[in-house]
């Protein structure tokens, strides 16, 4: 492994912490859409809840695929970006809407938001597998 990189278990345990993520999906005829998201990790997959009926939506379905990176935001910096094709579809059983708003925004708001934005039938999950995953920590170039 390069000096820098992160091991899996390394890069799982950076993307189980509260981080913003940014989502990128072609847009063509301009630069990718690139929008900040919530997420979770259901195993390797990261799944992002939207509206499907949205641009971000309607981009996801067109292209197939997507980007989501995710970094520190002091120093020393890590990433982790991760790439691959994207199902899109309704909400699983197992998968808590208000569990995303709550490991964000915390209980008590968490519960105001889910109920101000409560899931409609336009609500998916976009789950992206994971294909090719780049990761660095930039204190482990510190020594």
């Amino acid at each position: 492994m390069a000096i820098g990189h992160m091991t899996t278990d390394e890069r799982n345990a950076f993307l189980a912490d509260v981080r913003v993520g940014v989502l990128a999906v072609e847009e063509p005829g301009r630069g990718p859409l690139a929008l900040p998201v919530w997420y979770f990790l259901d195993g390797d997959d990261v799944v992002v809840s939207m509206d499907g009926s949205s641009l971000k939506g309607r981009l996801l379905r067109a292209a197939g695929r997507a980007t989501l990176t995710v970094q520190s935001e002091a120093p020393p910096y890590k990433y982790v970006s991760v790439e691959g094709p994207v199902e899109i579809g309704q909400p699983r059983a197992g998968d808590d809407d208000f569990a995303l708003a709550a490991r964000y925004l915390g209980p008590e708001f968490g519960r105001m938001y889910i109920d101000a934005n409560p899931q409609t039938a336009d609500t998916v999950h976009v789950r992206l597998r994971p294909e090719h995953w780049r990761t660095f920590d930039f204190s482990k170039m510190l020594g």
